[in-house]
């Protein structure tokens, strides 16, 4: 079963034109956009697990090709068709499903964990592994308390973690990051009080958008933990 033309096309328009509007805060995903170097697959509902397979195998193949050729700014954005009606609670639990699931099969092709990043969601140096490389994810959906965090479909964007690394190096992470927060501060009027530095609070926490308080805890468990190199 695949996802009709007409809802892959709305779904990739809807994305890039909201990435697209000038107030729109994260320059990352804009630059991404404007190099050609967002790739967006649409795919059944969120609560549904029908197009796990197919999504580990891109995250599969994102990472190859970004050891390839390890330059620019990329993200790999998935627009799930539903639900609309979802809270913040609801469209974190069935995020963290979708994730465990494609984690799950990261593991079972015997995929090793990144060795920079840790495989433990409490730990303040925790990122998601998929192909041996890093990822973290920004969720997005229509009841989304941050402005920012507001699209008409549930959606994840992974985001390559070693991308980020690089910016440290080249020294331009911390201005791309001052802008970021400036834009988004804008847009909602206040600071996101869940943004952290990858190595001060983990980052889990900030994946779905939701204000969690500091007892939160993760539903999320890499098989890999335990044996990671």
């Amino acid at each position: 079963m695949l996802i009709d033309d007409e809802t892959r096309i709305e779904g990739e328009e809807e994305l890039r034109a909201r990435i697209a509007e000038s107030d729109f805060p994260c320059v990352g995903a804009k630059s991404a956009l404007a190099k050609g170097t967002l790739k967006v697959l649409v795919c059944h509902s969120l609560e549904s697990g029908w197009d796990d397979v197919r999504i580990h195998r891109e995250l599969m193949e994102w990472a190859e090709d970004y050891k390839a050729d390890p330059k620019g700014l990329r993200s790999l954005a998935v627009v799930f068709s539903g639900p609309e009606n979802l809270d913040e609670a609801e469209f974190e639990t069935l995020m963290w499903t979708r994730i465990q699931s494609f984690a799950d099969k990261d593991h079972w092709l015997g995929q090793r964990y990144d060795h920079r990043v840790s495989a433990d969601p409490s730990d303040p140096h925790f990122s998601l592994s998929f192909g041996g490389e890093a990822f973290f994810v920004v969720g997005l959906h229509p009841r989304a308390s941050r402005p920012a965090r507001r699209f008409p479909r549930p959606t994840l964007v992974f985001n390559l973690h070693a991308q980020f690394e690089q910016l440290r190096e080249e020294g331009r992470y911390e201005r791309m990051r001052e802008r970021i927060l400036e834009r988004d501060k804008e847009l909602a009027g206040s600071l996101n009080p869940m943004l952290a530095r990858h190595g001060e609070a983990s980052e889990a926490r900030q994946y779905s958008g939701r204000v969690v308080t500091d007892d939160w805890e993760c539903p999320f468990r890499d098989k890999r933990a335990r044996t990671k190199a």
